[in-house]
């Protein structure tokens, strides 16, 4: 899983910094898909060279077989029960659903052209789907499979987060150095907030008051204040930041830094962000081209692709320990891991 251009070759290649699935077929309850939902302890991870998804058992580092989904899939959403996965598949501008307990893929639902983040509203009721060349955002509602009229956004919009209450949804224009906010509950979209150049994700706190959003081509993060619009002073990590994820505590925000350049031999890192004082912390080295990252439900690990070497590295975030990288497909970008039961799913 990008404002100043791109090459085509980039975005067709890593499509990283314009910015996953990870389906499973599991055969025992050790790999985490006989769990409630189906995914519990999972990471999915999307191999978009491949065309395909991996999982991960959390507990053991075990890797499913592949399922296949889409062309060049790029971005992935669990549904709030862990049930479905949502996969944007960027080549085919198609979304693929996993059924997360049996690893069956659906019918594509097409939407738009070049699709980039997909982010699933709290209530599971509907999927926000990024169309980049369109410039619009589709959104599926999941018990019809039915899609909207687009929304149009900003020129080459990458990534979508949506607000903890549901209300609203953020979406990076990396092409015009923005981000949209779109009202789910009429579609309507504010005028568009000024961040830096190339803006990839955005992640929203837990409390809803802080929208982080990194911007590849400035080597920085900016914070918007949701009340407000308001932006603070960009905050400066690494080299090509792509992905940029908080963790459930909110204290912290973890961003992988590419190093732009997805043919480098040097490995890249992810920069650290204590939320409460901006305070970044000693880069964490990763491998080749980190692209996205996931936190886990209880917050202890980071998952991290690495796009430029088929692994992922996942960090330790008490310690910043960096386990042996996971071995996965070919070019993996997007990153999800299953959330974590509620109390009532558990009875």
């Amino acid at each position: 899983m990008n404002g100043v251009a791109v090459s085509r070759k980039l975005v067709a290649m890593v499509v990283v910094a314009l910015s996953g699935s990870g389906i499973l077929v599991a055969t025992s309850a050790a790999s985490g898909a006989a769990t409630a939902g189906g995914c519990a302890g999972t990471a999915y991870v999307l191999n978009q060279v491949d065309g395909t998804a991996s999982a991960i058992n959390i507990a053991t580092g075990a890797v499913s077989p592949p399922i296949t989904v889409g062309v060049l899939p790029s971005g992935v959403a669990f549904t709030p029960d862990g049930k479905r996965a949502y996969v944007s598949n960027n080549g085919s501008g198609t979304v693929s659903v996993i059924t997360t307990a049996t690893g069956a893929v659906s019918a594509p639902i097409s939407v738009g052209k070049q699709l980039r983040g997909v982010a699933i509203t709290p209530d599971g009721k509907h999927a926000y789907v990024v169309n980049q060349l369109d410039g619009t955002v589709s959104v599926i509602t999941t018990a019809t499979g039915a899609v909207s009229s687009p929304i149009a956004v900003g020129n080459m919009p990458n990534q979508v987060a949506i607000t903890p209450d549901g209300k609203r949804a953020y979406v990076t224009n990396s092409g015009a150095g923005t981000v949209s906010v779109i009202t789910t509950a009429t579609g309507a979209v504010s005028p568009p907030i000024t961040v830096g150049n190339h803006p990839i994700k955005v992640a929203i706190t837990p409390d809803g008051k802080r929208a982080y959003v990194a911007n590849f081509a400035d080597g920085t993060v900016s914070v918007i204040t949701t009340a407000t619009g308001a932006v603070s002073s960009p905050i400066t990590v690494g080299k090509g930041p792509g992905g940029v994820a908080i963790t459930p505590d909110g204290k912290h925000a973890y961003v992988t830094n590419s190093g732009a350049d997805p043919a480098s031999a040097l490995p890249g890192t992810v920069s650290v962000i204590t939320t409460a004082t901006g305070a970044v912390s000693a880069p964490i080295t990763v491998g080749k081209f980190p692209n996205q990252v996931a936190i886990t439900p209880d917050g202890k690990h980071a998952y991290v692709t690495n796009t430029g070497d088929g692994t992922v590295s996942v960090i330790t975030t008490a310690t910043g320990a960096v386990s042996s990288p996971i071995t996965v497909g070919k070019f993996p970008e997007g990153v999800a891991i299953c959330p974590a039961r509620s109390a009532r799913q558990r009875r």
